[in-house]
């Protein structure tokens, strides 16, 4: 993300700005309303300030019913963030005025953010050349032809790239705007947004974007059951053999149902619940750091600021600067 785009809670709210076009996907621009746009009586500072542009007039959502937008693309000049929710054909070609709108906030520094479809428009923008970028399963190989410049990750939730986001099908629009809200304003407030939408907390964006239920249909513990076992041990070295072991399974069977059930390897989800849990802290404790890594199981310091800053993005110290309340 650029530095410029995140947030002081004490200054002018955050702008966000919304997309809408003809064809408008109603399920999700609902997500963008929903995440940026809902009054949140819960926080003691201001929320995000929400409007939409229209890249076209008139707008026809599907379902049948019509938008009445008051701003057109002008107002984009002063958003800082810009969402694309969806787009209404992945051949239909963009207006060149949104084209030509979205390239000159992305040179000022606007954060940009396409919900599924919506990576097409981006692509169409020339925005995702040489960028990392994903979009829903379906339509994965016709941007790979649409935008050969830019390194399309598949089976993804997310992706985001200097300061330009690309979310996978629908629901995954969802853990985009939730993994904004978390870097705007900190793992706390995002997972208070996240139970408001009865979410998880957080997922990461390299979680495959299907995965199986956690279901067995052999005798023992669920997965679900195990993982939330596992959260309860997160102080302490967590073996595949231990977690096989209280799910009542072999290694081999553990390991493919857990899979399965989260989309990760269990090394990589006990990473993430590490992190998330050393967030919380960081946030609402006076642990020391060191103390912090121990007590989420990482066995030294270098460890600790190391596995933060691959999914955090910062170290330790800045991120508890920045949202320490």
């Amino acid at each position: 993300m650029h530095a410029d785009a995140r947030i002081d809670r004490l200054a002018t709210p955050h702008e966000v700005v919304a997309i809408a076009y003809d064809g408008l996907c109603t399920f999700e621009f609902g997500i963008v309303v929903e995440a940026f746009a809902l009054p949140r009586p819960e926080f003691d500072f201001p929320w995000y300030r929400f409007r939409i542009a229209a890249a076209e007039r008139p707008i026809r959502a599907m379902g049948g019913f019509s938008l009445q937008v008051d701003a057109g693309l002008e107002i984009l000049q002063e958003a800082e963030t810009i969402v694309i929710p969806g787009w209404r054909n992945r051949d239909a070609a963009p207006p060149h005025a949104l084209i030509e709108a979205l390239r000159a906030a992305h040179e000022r520094g606007a954060r940009l953010l396409s919900i599924c479809s919506g990576a097409f428009v981006l692509a169409a923008a020339g925005l995702l050349d040489g960028r990392r970028a994903t979009t829903h399963w379906r339509h994965a190989p016709h941007l790979a032809d649409a935008c050969p410049g830019a390194t399309l990750v598949d089976d993804v939730l997310y992706v985001e790239d200097e300061g330009v986001v690309t979310s996978a099908g629908s629901s995954a629009g969802i853990d985009a705007c939730l993994h904004l809200i978390r870097a705007d304003h900190g793992a706390k407030i995002a997972n208070i947004v996240a139970r408001r939408l009865v979410m998880p907390p957080h997922r990461d964006g390299g979680q495959a974007q299907y995965v199986e239920a956690p279901i067995q249909a052999r005798p023992g513990r669920s997965i679900a059951a195990v993982l939330d076992w596992a959260r309860g041990q997160l102080s302490e070295p967590l073996e595949i053999g231990a977690m096989a072991r209280h799910a009542g399974l072999s290694e081999r069977t553990f390991l493919r149902r857990f899979r399965d059930g989260t989309g990760v390897t269990p090394l990589k989800w006990l990473r993430r619940e590490r992190i998330g849990r050393a967030m919380k802290l960081l946030e609402e404790s006076d642990m020391t750091l060191s103390d912090i890594g121990a007590a989420c199981g990482f066995a030294s310091p270098e460890s600790f600021r190391k596995a933060f800053f691959e999914i955090a993005r910062t170290s330790p110290a800045a991120y508890r600067n920045r949202f320490r309340r």
